[in-house]
């Protein structure tokens, strides 16, 4: 952070609940910075803007007016027994699925899947979590014989779309929309003619700008543990084998031997099943 957003930054920690009443030029007026830099200081934060990290604030006010303890998530807080725990994880996780199925545009959905079917390449770009989740998608595509990498390294990321032309196919994968080491190689993709796809949950974030088309996942409820990375991607897994499973479909006829060879080359690392112990459980 510059030495004005850390003002903003140490403003937010000191006095969450003041700073929850306050709007972007309030804020920017008691720091003595600017509206860019409270927003800025925000979206450092991890929050997709500043109306996200008030609300994150209100919260946090409420929990310690209460004197409740904190909250990992929405629903979630330091002392629950880990039974609860789950339950609320496995609930909150198949909200994100219903959410991210019903959100979903099919014909948004039918052309990326077109044109990952027909690409001479497809190049994916994500970072953190999001960097997980193109590494699946790019090991799937490789299973069926496709030709896809996931690119880690934001600087290869961008030398190596420049490459890219008509006929291939870039995807990114950011939950905020607003990731610039993900905006930056898609745009360098879409400026050299290839097919962009945009795996996002927030459909008009500056990513939007770039792709050809934009599927969106579910928008997850944060607090300041950002614990909503991992219901972003279960959304974002879910896109990814609604991709997959579509893509398979179109190009069966070589995708099902290509994962029939791939399954047999790794037969002799599974070892078989191990016979029955009849002796009975130990005493």
């Amino acid at each position: 952070m510059t030495r004005s957003m850390q003002r903003v930054a140490e403003a937010v920690a000191a006095d969450p609940a003041r700073c929850a009443g306050l709007t972007v030029t309030g804020l920017a007026e008691v720091t003595g910075t600017s509206e860019a830099t409270v927003v800025r200081t925000a979206r450092a934060l991890g929050y997709p803007g500043y109306r996200d990290l008030r609300l994150a604030l209100a919260g946090l006010a409420a929990q310690r007016r209460s004197g409740r303890a904190p909250a990992l998530t929405a629903d979630i807080t330091v002392d629950d027994p880990l039974t609860d725990v789950v339950a609320k994880l496995a609930r909150d996780e198949q909200q994100t699925l219903a959410d991210t199925a019903a959100a979903l545009d099919t014909a948004q959905l039918t052309a990326a899947v077109a044109a990952v079917a027909t690409a001479r390449r497809t190049d994916l770009y994500g970072v953190g979590a999001s960097a997980l989740v193109a590494q699946d998608l790019a090991q799937k595509l490789q299973r069926i014989g496709l030709l896809a990498h996931a690119h880690q390294d934001p600087h290869l990321a961008v030398t190596n779309a420049v490459q890219l032309r008509p006929g291939d196919v870039a995807l990114a994968i950011t939950h905020s929309g607003a990731t610039s080491d993900v905006i930056e190689p898609l745009r360098v993709a879409f400026e050299r003619g290839a097919t962009t796809v945009a795996i996002s949950g927030r459909p008009d974030g500056p990513v939007a700008q770039y792709a050809d088309h934009v599927l969106t996942t579910s928008t997850a409820r944060e607090t300041e543990l950002r614990p909503a990375a991992m219901a972003s991607r279960t959304g974002q897994l879910l896109v990814v084998d609604c991709l997959f499973t579509a893509v398979c479909q179109r190009t069966y006829a070589t995708a099902a031997p290509a994962l029939a060879a791939s399954y047999e080359a790794l037969a002799h690392r599974r070892p078989l099943p191990s016979a029955p112990d009849r002796r009975g459980p130990r005493r």
